[in-house]
């Protein structure tokens, strides 16, 4: 039995070899094969004389860097001198480094994908027809009873189809406090005063969402200080005022103030 050791950083030649290319800010695709060489045997000597058994397939791409590092430094040459132009050493290195890339790339990606799914707790099937399954039920019906129940479901249909033609939903209309407050100065300005009633803001056909909405208006404008209400008995009638800048203003306020002014004239 053989056993694998997986280490903490190189899983295996390929590894160290794209570590060393990242390392050195190279391009794959123009690899300083003598720069790169150098560094990997370096690394393997350290593994040896720190008493770590090297693997077999990191000395075989020793080997095959030391083989395209003497084909690069030495090209060969034709009987007359001629130099021979051969493809690059280096293009299967190449082709082999990056296949490597994009098989560790799929690998981490099902790595990621099995720690996702280990984190998901599935409960099993069971089997529900039990409860689901209901029992069949069988009516003993004559032909006339059964002409009968068929001519009285048609009948239902038809009243259900014309009721939908002659009926349509309605859904009330939802009024928000902002609008409602516009609706009631409006009102002050259509009546040209400054003093109204609660009952005078409330249309004839006045429901209930509408009393409350409009009471809930009235009370956002007192807390806002643009409107003052009174109320001289227990549920008696609630007097409402506008109020601007300068504080309220009513007609009866402003005639008081004509006569006193009048009368300091005659005066």
């Amino acid at each position: 039995m053989s056993y694998k050791v997986k280490l903490d950083i190189f899983e295996g030649p390929f590894d160290l070899l794209v570590y060393l290319i990242e390392t050195a800010r190279m391009s794959i695709y123009d690899i300083q094969i003598s720069e790169i060489t150098d560094q990997y045997m370096n690394y393997l000597q350290r593994m040896q004389l720190l008493d770590i058994n090297v693997a077999t397939e990191f000395m075989v791409l020793a080997a095959a860097l030391i083989e395209i590092k003497s084909k690069m430094l030495i090209p060969r040459m034709k009987k007359d001198g001629e130099e021979v132009l051969e493809e690059d050493p280096r293009t299967e290195l190449v082709q082999r480094i990056l296949e490597y890339k994009r098989f560790k790339t799929a690998a981490e990606l099902l790595e990621q994908q099995e720690e996702y799914n280990q984190r998901i707790f599935e409960k099993p099937k069971e089997d529900l027809t039990q409860f689901t399954k209901e029992a069949e039920e069988y009516l003993y019906l004559d032909l006339k009873q059964f002409v009968k129940t068929f001519h009285l479901f048609l009948k239902k249909k038809k009243t259900l189809e014309d009721m939908q033609k002659k009926y349509r939903r309605v859904e009330r209309q939802k009024i928000t406090v902002e609008s409602k407050i516009k609706h009631i100065k409006g009102i002050f300005r259509v009546k040209a005063k400054r003093r109204l009633s609660f009952k005078e803001l409330l249309a004839p056909q006045s429901d209930r969402s509408d009393v409350v909405i409009t009471f809930i208006s009235v009370l956002e404008m007192m807390r806002q200080k643009s409107m003052v209400a009174k109320q001289n008995t227990n549920f008696g009638e609630i007097i409402l005022s506008l109020k601007d800048k300068g504080g309220v203003e009513d007609t009866e306020n402003r005639k008081a103030v004509g006569e006193t002014v009048g009368l300091k004239s005659q005066k």
